[in-house]
C-alpha cells in the first residue's frame, strides 16, 4: 500500500518505540523508510558576543552529535529488518513544517510518528508537533501511541 514512509524521531522513548513499530509496518509493506530528526535553532539572549559565539558553536556541535546518534540507531534498526532507508536532520523553528516538507521532498506517501501523550492544559500550552502535523499534512499520518 505505502511505498515510502517518513519516520520523524527525537530520540525519546516514545519515538524509539514508534521507530521500531514503523520499521515493522514498512517491512510488512515492503516499503522504504526515511528517518528525520529536527533540531530547533539556537536562541539565546546575551550581552557578551564572545559568550554567544562560543555557546552557539557548542550547541551546534552537541545537536549534531545527538542527531548522528539518533539516526545511526534508526539506520541500524532498518538494516537489521532488511529494509531500505535513509536519514537526515534539519534545523527548523517549526518542526512540524520540517516534517511535512521533508516528506514531500522525499516523495513519501505516509508519515508515521509518535505521540508524547500530552493532553489537556499541558498539551494546549506546550503544543504538540504530532497534532500540528496531523492538522497541516495533506498526506496520511499514522500516529503511534
Amino acid at each position: 500500500m505505502f511505498k515510502h514512509i517518513l519516520i520523524p524521531t527525537d530520540g525519546s522513548t516514545f519515538s524509539d518505540t514508534a521507530v521500531r513499530e514503523g520499521i515493522k509496518v514498512a517491512k510488512s509493506m515492503n516499503a522504504k523508510v526515511s528517518g528525520l530528526h529536527v533540531v530547533l535553532p539556537f536562541h539565546v539572549l546575551a550581552t557578551d558576543s564572545e559568550t554567544l559565539t562560543e555557546t552557539r558553536h557548542e550547541y551546534e556541535n552537541q545537536t549534531k552529535r545527538n542527531a548522528e546518534k539518533i539516526l545511526t540507531a534508526f539506520e541500524a534498526a532498518a538494516k537489521k529488518a532488511g529494509i531500505s532507508c535513509d536519514s537526515g536532520f534539519v534545523i527548523s523553528e517549526h518542526p512540524y513544517e520540517a516534517i511535512i516538507m521533508t516528506a514531500q521532498e522525499k516523495g513519501c506517501d505516509l508519515i508515521l510518528m509518535a505521540s508524547h501523550g500530552r493532553r489537556g492544559l499541558q498539551g494546549l500550552l506546550i503544543g504538540s508537533e504530532t497534532q500540528k502535523v496531523l492538522t497541516h499534512s495533506k498526506m496520511p499520518v499514522l500516529v503511534y501511541r
